[in-house]
């Protein structure tokens, strides 16, 4: 996991709401301007928005050719460099159409990968890096298209002018951060379930409004001694439709039959599908496992990391509940590291294991060896 998000980082008033506003228009598949302090500025396009359209409006309104930036893991998976990449890289991309660009970010996006003449790379650039994080913010690949923007004294009005929504890198690497510490209680009912009828389920949302949060609280919580709490990624293929794939659906069920056999608990139900790279993502990932990726091959395919998840909206929602310590139900050492990174004393792990079904031994056999869980 990357160090971005360490520490706390301050932020101004309209950080949350310039980056979700960038975000969506990312996701429409038009470019936004991200600019620094210190004057530079660069036309960001996701490239798996890549058409013959937009590219042309890329190519109007920079200066000098567009690149394509792409994450060390995803220019090894396409055999661009031989050694693993500290960092995103940047290719150029003058040349490239709008399907070559899509095949380079989408290794789903054809049946056979995509072997090109390897480029001279180099190093990406702070603005760059931090487009790349712009666009897993919105969920989409962790590829970009970028072109330089007229340096001026005043970018974001260059890019109002010009018809472009802008964002300031800073408030980029801030983000996650920042919507964190921003959650707020929106909404609270009594939700009685099969297994656990005295429970409330509370919803968390971030001050610009994004995707919620939620906490399943059953029983009536004892704060004065340590909760027993599951971290849950949500997961729709799993959690609601009974996937094989995973043993997502087996966890949450089991966590509430846990709780409720306890007394009392929360399960935190945390909007990070697929490992935090999205759903449409994760479905990607499962065409790759498909063509004989394990689950983390999958993520370093695509260009993610191999868990892009971070905990800090638990701590926060903990923190709300007054909750600080806690006896975490959990195989992944990782939740413990982070809980206790952001100030929630973890006094216990709790086992929380289920037998394969016939279908997801290697998923299992992968979360061991690979990603260090405790099975």
């Amino acid at each position: 996991m990357s160090d971005l998000y360490a520490t706390s980082q301050s932020y101004a008033p309209g950080t949350l709401e310039d980056v979700d506003r960038a975000l969506s228009e990312l996701r429409r598949g038009w470019p936004v301007l991200l600019h620094s302090s210190d004057g530079a500025a660069l036309l960001v396009l996701a490239a798996e928005a890549a058409n013959d359209e937009r590219l042309r409006a890329l190519d109007r309104s920079g200066e000098g050719a567009r690149a394509l930036v792409l994450t060390g893991p995803r220019a090894q998976a396409l055999s661009l460099t031989e050694m693993e990449a500290e960092g995103p890289v940047r290719l150029p991309a003058a040349g490239l159409s709008a399907g070559t660009i899509s095949a380079l970010a989408d290794p789903t996006a054809i049946a056979r990968p995509v072997t090109p003449t390897p480029p001279a790379l180099l190093p990406a650039e702070e603005l760059e890096v931090a487009a790349v994080e712009l666009v897993k913010l919105a969920r989409l690949l962790p590829a970009v298209l970028v072109a330089a923007a007229p340096v001026t004294d005043e970018p974001a009005a260059w890019a109002a002018k010009k018809g472009f929504l802008s964002v300031t890198a800073q408030e980029v690497e801030a983000y996650r951060t920042a919507a964190a510490h921003s959650l707020t209680k929106v909404a609270e009912a009594a939700v009685p379930l099969s297994d656990a009828e005295d429970t409330r389920i509370l919803a968390f949302r971030p001050a610009d409004g994004g995707i919620e949060h939620l906490a399943i609280v059953i029983g009536r919580l004892d704060t004065s001694q340590p909760v027993l709490v599951r971290l849950h990624s949500e997961c729709f293929t799993g959690d609601l439709l009974g996937s094989l794939r995973c043993d997502c659906g087996d966890q949450l069920r089991g966590a509430i039959q846990t709780i409720a056999a306890a007394g009392s608990g929360v399960l935190l139900y945390l909007a990070q599908e697929g490992r935090g790279i999205g759903l449409v993502n994760k479905l990607r990932a499962y065409t790759l496992q498909d063509r004989g990726a394990d689950t983390h091959e999958a993520n370093l395919q695509l260009g993610f990391d191999a868990d892009e998840r971070v905990y800090l909206p638990a701590a926060e929602m903990l923190r709300q509940l007054g909750v600080q310590q806690v006896r975490l139900m959990t195989n992944n050492p990782e939740k413990l590291e982070q809980l206790a990174r952001w100030g929630i004393a973890v006094t216990e792990r709790v086992q929380h294991s289920f037998p394969s079904n016939g279908h997801n031994e290697a998923y299992l056999a992968t979360k061991a060896t690979k990603f260090g869980h405790l099975l």
